[in-house]
């Protein structure tokens, strides 16, 4: 492995948006360093795997389902 190379991987503080902190090993920052998060992953979409249905805008997502149907991904 060839030296200095590699980012510093060191211990800092991750601020959650409701208040909840912990400690864990990152590269951002420096040693010591707060992070706050603006978005929570307790309660977001991306991370919870919430119910969103998607729209078709602009025929967008017909022309996916018209586009791959025969491989059964783009319709239910």
């Amino acid at each position: 492995m060839k030296p200095d190379i590699h980012p510093n991987y060191h211990m800092i503080k991750v601020v959650m948006t409701n208040g909840v902190e912990f400690m864990t090993r990152s590269t951002y920052g420096e040693p010591g360093a707060t992070l706050n998060l603006d978005i929570d992953p307790n309660t977001h979409p991306a991370w919870t795997g919430g119910s969103q249905q998607l729209l078709d805008r602009g025929g967008r997502l017909s022309k996916f389902n018209s586009r791959f149907a025969n491989l059964g991904i783009g319709k239910k």
